[in-house]
């Protein structure tokens, strides 16, 4: 059964990562470091996929991964190449991006998000292995990416490849979305979890302040910092998440948003930074200052009014690859076969009818019962 509070979680990050896009408040990753958040729920349903089918659901998640992103490439990539990308085989990357695709000079910023693709395919590439590590040797396992990054940050290996810092960075997420999936996290008492919670973000914001990059206090620019404030971060967001909320289904509007945002969290994470860039010069032409609080907000309904237009056109992707019914708009009350009968026209019987059946002594079966049924549905 889905975990609402998970989903929540889900969409507060999907939205965080917009508005920051727009606006560029390095705060907004200090309040809610959604990358990591967003690793650590993958984390955890990897973990479930690999329990339920073993190393096939490798398969699977890229098979949900990729086609959403095939779908933008099929729109941008030809841009690119008609404004200056030289078509060369390493276009292909954009088929499965186990690096950065090539791009061009407008393209390189509009299509930044695909960062967050090409960490998630090698984090599912290595989850095999790293679940059977971390079953055996928990905390080893756990402790690793956060020192491989150290090492990386105090000079201990120069110039990495990017995706092994990458590794550094987000990989520790992921291990505990895992430990989350099992159980660790919760059966963790309060007097263990929270000292720990507590020191990791006091080393985390203790960097963060000491070690201000290029545009301030952004987690973005400070690994280390990111990476210790995340994880204190998920281990109280995540670590004790509710078995359930029910709350979020109780207000018909925020559970219908919440569940749109989620079954089209691939199709918003990829397409909104090209509205940001296309939105942004718009600005100066209007008058509005970058950081005018009603022009920030037009620009952030804007960038969401476009997604929008753009779930609703090739949204029904992410459907199709995680073998769901497509749908225009996900989350809209769907009537059950026997509200649809009692709500059909019906025939009026024909005159006597029941009379002549009370004369021949026919029997009307009383109606079965349908049994319940959980919502077993697997993200």
């Amino acid at each position: 059964m889905r975990n609402r509070y998970l989903d929540l979680l889900r969409f507060l990050a999907i939205v965080r990562v917009v508005v920051y896009h727009v606006t560029g408040w390095a705060t907004l990753t200090l309040i809610f470091p959604a990358m990591s958040v967003m690793f650590a729920l993958a984390g955890s349903l990897m973990a479930a996929s690999l329990d339920r089918s073993g190393v096939p659901a490798v398969g699977r998640r890229l098979r949900r991964l990729l086609p959403s992103l095939w779908v933008l490439a099929a729109v941008f990539v030809p841009a690119m190449l008609l404004t200056g990308l030289p078509l060369t085989p390493k276009v292909l990357v954009w088929l499965f991006p186990v690096s950065d695709p090539p791009a061009n000079h407008w393209g390189a910023l509009a299509l930044s998000p695909i960062w967050y693709l090409r960490d998630y395919l090698w984090f599912v590439l290595a989850s095999p292995v790293a679940l059977w590590l971390f079953r055996r040797a928990p905390l080893p396992t756990l402790l690793a990416p956060y020192a491989l990054l150290a090492a990386i940050e105090f000079g201990v290996l120069a110039n990495p490849p990017v995706v092994l810092r990458e590794f550094g960075l987000y990989f520790g997420a992921w291990l505990l979305g895992f430990a989350h999936h099992d159980g660790l996290l919760r059966r963790t008492a309060n007097r263990v979890l929270v000292p720990v919670a507590v020191a990791l973000g006091a080393a985390g914001l203790g960097w963060i302040f000491t070690h201000p990059g290029p545009r301030g206090h952004d987690l973005n620019d400070i690994h280390l910092g990111n990476a210790l404030w995340s994880a204190a971060f998920i281990l109280v967001a995540i670590g004790r998440a509710p078995a359930a909320a029910p709350w979020v289904d109780r207000h018909r509007a925020l559970g219908g948003v919440v569940t749109l945002l989620n079954r089209r969290a691939l199709t918003v994470y990829l397409w909104h930074m090209p509205f940001v860039v296309a939105l942004t010069p718009l600005v100066d032409v209007v008058g509005w200052s970058h950081q005018d609080p009603l022009g920030l907000a037009v620009r952030v309904a804007l960038v969401f009014v476009l997604v929008g237009v753009v779930a609703l056109l090739v949204g029904w992707v992410e459907d199709l690859a995680a073998r769901r019914t497509p749908e225009l708009v996900p989350g809209r009350p769907r009537r059950t076969a026997a509200e649809r009968a009692a709500a059909a026209p019906a025939s009026p019987a024909p005159a006597g009818a029941g009379t002549e059946l009370a004369t021949v002594g026919a029997r009307v079966p009383a109606p079965r019962r349908a049994p319940e049924r959980s919502d077993l549905t697997p993200r």
